[in-house]
């Protein structure tokens, strides 16, 4: 059943109970929309009339969606650096090669740089994506400082003439002031060649309303442009997009819906939404 069937078979009725409206209220809950946007979609539904209960519940949802452009900054003549940042587990070194695929496809010179330098797994994982995608990239010596491994990368772009530098930071906690610093530094040390791009936040799905805490955190501390969801299910755990849109105003860039590195989509919000009324 749908995200919000449920809640538009409730209003048509017309005779709902309210222990009826408590479990409507628990689900969607549940799905990760989070306490004060569930209180304000039941609120809609109950001033509702039955047969505008749907485009009224429809125009809720998506008011609460960003209106910032969802694709990919165009690249500017000259390189663009992209920076992938998130905590660890959420599929970050995954999907920074899948968005290099993504760019690569659309006719633009990519390279990837494993500033995630004290963790070998996601060196050799990036090495192993870039070997397999025809992308060359840039790595340091091991535990080396990752702002330098930054520093060195961008050089090597500029001169390469590179459209999209990627670079795989390390995952860190939001809550780690001094790895939280670290991001910080490698912003900066970036910037003084070429002004970054993007920086996107990757967040899993199913961490559910924890996701809200890690983004605000992030945005505090650095120019998020946007995010890409892993793990996201319409049906299941799918109020998250609407939650961390509605609390931040930035949007959904991408959403993984896989393993391989063709599964990765464009976020649509319209699809979105369809996705969960149906």
């Amino acid at each position: 059943m749908s995200l919000f069937k449920r809640l538009f078979n409730a209003v048509k009725s017309g005779s709902t109970t309210e222990s009826e409206w408590n479990e409507i209220r628990s689900n969607l809950i549940d799905s990760d929309l989070g306490v004060n946007l569930v209180d304000q979609l039941i609120a809609v539904a109950k001033k509702s009339k039955p047969d505008d209960a749907q485009s009224a519940i429809v125009n809720e949802i998506s008011s609460w969606l960003s209106t910032k452009p969802r694709e990919i900054t165009p690249g500017n003549a000259g390189l663009n650096p992209v920076l992938l940042v998130g905590i660890n587990g959420t599929g970050k070194t995954t999907t920074t090669a899948k968005i290099a695929n993504y760019l690569q496809q659309n006719k633009y010179k990519v390279m990837l740089a494993a500033a995630d330098t004290f963790r070998a797994a996601a060196v050799e994982q990036l090495q192993s994506w870039g070997q397999r995608l025809d992308i060359p990239v840039i790595v340091g010596k091991p535990n080396s400082d990752p702002a330098a491994l930054a520093f060195e990368a961008t050089k090597a772009a500029m001169e390469s003439n590179i459209d999209y530098l990627l670079i795989d930071t390390a995952g860190r906690l939001h809550t780690k002031v001094d790895l939280m610093d670290e991001l910080q530094k490698v912003v900066r040390v970036i910037e003084k060649q070429s002004p970054i791009k993007e920086i996107l936040l990757v967040i899993d799905a199913t961490t559910g309303q924890n996701a809200i805490a890690q983004a605000k955190s992030f945005i505090a501390l650095a120019q998020i442009t946007g995010f890409v969801i892993t793990k996201l299910d319409g049906s299941a755990k799918g109020g998250v997009a609407l939650a961390i849109e509605r609390e931040s105003g930035l949007p959904i860039k991408f959403i993984g819906v896989g393993e391989a590195v063709g599964d990765l989509q464009p976020f649509n919000s319209g699809d979105y939404i369809r996705s969960l009324l149906n």
